[in-house]
């Protein structure tokens, strides 16, 4: 299963809910472009710590960026843009989930539903 930025945002905001949905996974990957969100989004040293650190511990394997991916995420771009809002980020996580053939939980449901090749399971906090 392929793992949105939002659901490791729940996780950190002690959603149960989503941790249980994260330890139930056998599997458990992120985007590239999940871990560069999370990092990205820390205020400081010790929380890109903590972003690291809860990565490995938990045993996700980050699937990188690859030229099918980005080609993949560029067709998503025309076609869903304007339709639900979809941005470039989210394009390349959603690729990367139908590249590698994995489900993909995530609760934002109205840029992701449209896509129609996504394995898609909303999350509900």
């Amino acid at each position: 299963m392929l793992f949105d930025t939002d659901i490791f945002i729940w996780v950190q905001r002690g959603n149960k809910k989503a941790a249980n949905l994260m330890q139930k996974s056998n599997v458990r990957y992120l985007s590239i472009q999940t871990q560069m969100e999370l990092l990205q989004c820390a205020r400081d040293k010790p929380q890109h710590r903590y972003v690291k650190d809860f990565i490995t511990t938990f045993g996700f394997s980050i699937l990188p960026l690859t030229e099918n991916i980005g080609h993949r995420a560029s067709i998503y771009i025309e076609e869903y843009t304007l339709a639900s809002g979809l941005r470039a980020g989210d394009a390349i996580i959603a690729a990367t989930a139908v590249e590698n053939n994995l489900t993909f939980v995530s609760s934002n449901a109205k840029h992701f539903r449209v896509i129609k090749d996504l394995d898609l399971k909303i999350f509900k906090p």
